[in-house]
């Protein structure tokens, strides 16, 4: 197939939006290397997640950064700010720059914007503890999710972790039982994943305590084995 077609993308993330597992970036370097491909990483969800110091997934497997052709991300997630980013090498951005429409006719990030984005990325730098906590934190949630029973799929204990219902019905029902319960957390349906992965979609922070991870899994797990399943027979 490699061969029908003159220039071939290979699009991932980092960590995967949806089901929190992480890409295996050094395979997929050598699988950029064996065809001929480009490659590029989205960092949504990796940016000040993974890695020693926040710095990804590429920091988070040691890869040399040019080994993967353009870097992009947004500004609105561990950043603290709005806008994006897409990062490659000088002739690339430059190609880009003077070629993409969606370039051309977007406006630049402002001075607060940008400064917040900064200021973030300082205090991710001289607070490892803030990493440190978050990592922990997303651990506990899903080991005592999966304890509890909860289908967290692939999710790598990263701050996504799904809890995976597969209805939709059941996925709404339960995010708003658990929101009159003090939780909030957002139902993923199809189309943004299949209906028999239909989902709820925890995000974990640092700032989290155990006492609440702990109460909020207990939550979910009681609503899952009682509630859900009472609003199906009702529905019926």
């Amino acid at each position: 197939m490699r061969d029908r077609f003159r220039r071939v993308l290979i699009v991932v993330e980092g960590v995967y939006s949806m089901d929190g597992d992480i890409a295996d970036l050094p395979a997929l370097i050598q699988v950029r290397r064996r065809h001929g491909a480009l490659l590029m990483v989205d960092e949504a969800h990796s940016i000040g997640v993974i890695g020693a110091t926040g710095g990804g997934v590429g920091e988070y497997f040691g890869v040399d950064r040019g080994d993967v052709d353009l870097w992009m991300g947004t500004l609105s997630k561990s950043l603290a700010s709005c806008g994006g980013y897409l990062a490659g090498s000088g002739a690339l951005v430059d190609y880009l720059r003077y070629t993409l429409p969606g370039f051309i006719y977007s406006a630049g990030l402002t001075p607060p914007n940008t400064a917040a984005a900064l200021t973030a990325l300082r205090v991710m730098r001289a607070e490892p503890d803030r990493l440190t906590r978050l990592r922990q934190r997303s651990a506990e949630f899903l080991r005592l999710a999966r304890e509890a029973g909860v289908n967290t799929g692939t999710s790598a204990g990263t701050p996504v972790i799904p809890c995976i219902v597969g209805d939709s019905l059941r996925c709404v029902h339960l995010a708003n039982t658990l929101f009159e319960r003090g939780i909030s957390v957002n139902p993923i349906l199809y189309p943004a994943v299949e209906e028999r992965l239909s989902r709820l979609r925890f995000f974990i922070t640092g700032e989290h305590t155990s006492e609440q991870i702990e109460r909020t899994v207990q939550l979910l797990a009681d609503e899952l084995d009682t509630l859900v399943p009472q609003q199906l027979v009702e529905v019926q």
